[in-house]
């Protein structure tokens, strides 16, 4: 039973670190069954509550999303999230200067921006 485990888990890793984006578990199974086709769902949340666990894994949550799951580790980054298809995505970095924004006497601990609109795939399939 380890070795399945093992190689689930790996499976499961794998397709989260090849897609480079925040992912929801239905995603993360759809990935992992490319490697491994008979992997069930169950498998892939009971994974997906270990490598939580373990801090490997992060979640995002966004404002009116389902939570989606990204490798931890990451330098400070915000996302974008397409209306279309519903994916999320990274955007490397921040031009965000939040702490003129606060009031003075106000220390900013932390922020979220999220960025919505149409990813590429979609709008290069609107032009068609």
């Amino acid at each position: 039973m380890r070795e399945r485990n093992t190689r689930q888990r790996e499976v499961i890793r794998r397709a989260i670190e090849e897609a480079g984006r925040p992912l929801s578990p239905r995603e993360i199974h759809d990935l992992a069954r490319r490697g491994m086709p008979a992997i069930g769902i169950a498998t892939v949340y009971r994974e997906l509550k270990r490598l939580l666990s373990e801090g490997w894994l992060v979640p995002v949550e966004l404002p009116g999303e389902a939570t989606r799951f990204e490798q931890s580790g990451k330098s400070h980054h915000h996302h974008f999230c397409c209306r279309k298809c519903g994916r999320i995505y990274e955007l490397e970095g921040c031009a965000l200067k939040a702490s003129r924004l606060v009031p003075e006497g106000f220390v900013v601990e932390g922020h979220e921006v999220v960025l919505y609109g149409v990813c590429g795939n979609c709008g290069m399939k609107d032009e068609r």
